[in-house]
């Protein structure tokens, strides 16, 4: 029997260090379904197990640090990656444990600071947001809060469009090469604004009437992630990662009795 494995190269490797969603719509779920879409190896670092559905988080458990150290070094001694994604890390012992292996990771990390999920519920420790701030910003070639996440991070409160520069610049002062400030809940059209302390891009698109958004800031974070694995620089892979966001966003579909998720194959549904 011939091997037909020279005929046949992997793609760009992407691993997410989050939480689990048992609803299926946001946390490592949808992390792994973006990026199957979107053509990279998802792998995957579990921090945290939710019980979660279309109508909120019901409880959510810790992984030991131990277990999230093993999982990240079997992951990155064997296989390698081209990009990290981080999404729910819940205490601060794992926010610690995230950061230092991070650190000495030499590909781009793209750092989705959760703070809260769809419902309002909390997914981290109100004493680790400090940790969040000092130790893991830092690590990110890509940060991408969402208007609640700043203000808890830098206490600056975004009321318009107007306020998005200040808010980048007080996210970038903690340490991330690009802050991604995502204005979703402001009204108008979703402008998300992207700077480095110099070049400052807008990102702009239609508002749908979709009230189905549950796992929007995961799938973008690692949409962004899948973009830079492929060699796409910083600005090109968020207008490729909010494309595809987009999309999802308008084609998210009701699950439960609650909100439903954004539709991740919907570029494969035609």
């Amino acid at each position: 029997m011939s091997d037909s494995s020279a005929s046949h190269q992997a793609p760009p490797r992407v691993l997410t260090v989050a939480g689990s969603d048992s609803g299926g719509g946001a946390g490592i779920q949808a992390d792994l379904k973006a990026m199957l879409a979107l053509g990279v190896h998802g792998m995957s670092v579990i921090t945290a197990v939710t019980a979660q559905n279309s109508l909120g988080v019901q409880g959510y458990w810790e992984l030991p640090a131990e277990a999230v150290r093993a999982q990240f070094r079997s992951v990155v001694d064997d296989i390698g990656v081209q990009a990290v994604k981080t999404g729910m890390l819940a205490s601060v012992e794992l926010v610690e444990t995230v950061s230092e292996l991070l650190a000495a990771v030499d590909a781009p990390v793209v750092v989705d600071p959760v703070g809260v999920s769809k419902h309002g519920d909390a997914l981290l420790a109100a004493e680790a947001v400090a940790t969040v701030r000092e130790r893991l910003l830092p690590t990110a070639t890509v940060a991408t809060p969402n208007l609640y996440e700043v203000e808890q991070l830098t206490g600056v409160r975004v009321a318009g469009e107007a306020d998005m520069r200040r808010a980048a610049e007080a996210v970038l002062a903690l340490g991330p090469r690009w802050a991604l400030i995502k204005g979703g809940h402001l009204p108008g059209r979703a402008a998300d604004l992207l700077f480095d302390g110099e070049q400052e891009h807008w990102y702009r698109a239609e508002r749908h009437d979709n009230r189905h958004t549950h796992g929007t800031g995961c799938t973008l974070a690692s949409a962004i992630a899948a973009e830079l694995a492929k060699g796409l620089e910083v600005p090109a892979a968020v207008a490729a990662a909010k494309e595809y966001v987009t999309g999802a966003i308008r084609a998210g579909f009701p699950l439960g009795a609650g909100i439903g998720p954004v539709d991740h194959a919907w570029r494969q549904r035609g």
